[in-house]
């Protein structure tokens, strides 16, 4: 690389031109290594994004070329729908009573389906007695009698059911001065709508817990002849987040700004239909939370926010891990 100045000029400097020249060469080099860092942050997003183009173009692959059996990571396996349940079953569990072993027999463990069964309640009792003329010995005619009984425990599922709660609210007025007054009612959860607490709270649950998509939600209630649209329980679901979860959310909030320390990370996420920008931006959903040392009520707080910036926690804990 051939050098800016030679020798003699450089000698020929006076210190101010000097130091002129260093001023500019220093401006250049933080030029330089501004656009080398962000190279190296443009270089992580692509490679970002060609691991994920990546794993979208191998799973669609396997979709339409795999075998019905194919192992993804350790310890994890995506079955066959059809063969699942052979796979997963345990012939003895309840056939065998006992473990046989070369050199003695072993009783299995008493009391695990009471263990099992202990948080439900018993709404059924089936009896099974002998009446009329059998609960007399054929031999000899003695009436029997009962000397123990036998319990076995089974547990029954009922599918969900839909029960529709009327209403009715009674108007009265006065005979001698026209004067009408109705009494006060509950007010809804979301006015002239049908939705109730304990319907939005099963699809929130359902969504979020269970991580099943409002649209095989919609499936789900048409086999019930309930036609609940994706549409509607996403403005149910966004409605109560806003009018009521927030509230919930902020009083976490104070309470976690208590904890003598907290835990924070970032993800990155990607949002469809995000305003003013492309549905390959990734977008960042910030994660805080307590732990048991925290000396605080454990919970998990999610910040959504467009970028990776500082100030995005900055904001979020305000001056209270500050000098942290």
């Amino acid at each position: 690389m051939k050098p800016f100045f030679t020798d003699a000029q450089l000698n020929s400097m006076s210190r101010e031109n000097m130091i002129e020249v260093m001023k500019i060469m220093q401006a250049q080099v933080e030029k330089k290594e501004t656009e080398v860092q962000l190279l190296k942050d443009k270089q992580k997003e692509l490679e970002f994004m060609n691991a994920m183009l990546s794993d979208r173009l191998t799973l669609a692959q396997r979709k339409r070329f795999g075998a019905s059996s194919e192992k993804y990571s350790d310890g994890y396996e995506q079955m066959n729908l059809f063969n699942e349940a052979e796979v997963n079953a345990d012939i003895d569990e309840d056939e065998v009573e006992k473990i046989a072993i070369p050199s003695h027999k072993r009783k299995k463990r008493t009391g695990k389906k009471e263990e099992d069964l202990s948080s439900f309640e018993i709404t059924e009792t089936i009896e099974y007695k002998l009446t009329g003329k059998d609960r007399y010995c054929p031999d000899c005619g003695t009436k029997y009698k009962v000397v123990t009984k036998e319990t076995v425990k089974r547990l029954k599922f009922i599918p969900s059911t839909f029960e529709v709660v009327e209403e009715v609210t009674y108007v009265y007025s006065c005979p001698k001065c026209g004067t009408m007054i109705r009494p006060e009612k509950i007010s809804p959860l979301i006015k002239g709508s049908i939705a109730t607490s304990s319907l939005v709270a099963g699809i929130m649950n359902a969504k979020y817990v269970n991580g099943m998509p409002l649209a095989r939600q919609e499936r789900e209630f048409a086999r019930y002849d309930l036609n609940l649209s994706t549409k509607t329980m996403a403005n149910w679901i966004i409605n109560c987040a806003d009018r009521y979860l927030s509230l919930l959310y902020q009083r976490m909030k104070e309470e976690f700004l208590k904890s003598r320390y907290i835990h924070c990370d970032e993800t990155r996420i990607q949002v469809i239909d995000e305003p003013d920008q492309k549905d390959s931006t990734q977008n960042w959903m910030w994660v805080y939370l307590t732990d048991s040392y925290s000396e605080a009520p454990q919970m998990v707080l999610f910040d959504y926010e467009r970028t990776r910036a500082g100030y995005h926690p900055v904001t979020f804990l305000g001056v209270t891990f500050m000098d942290i």
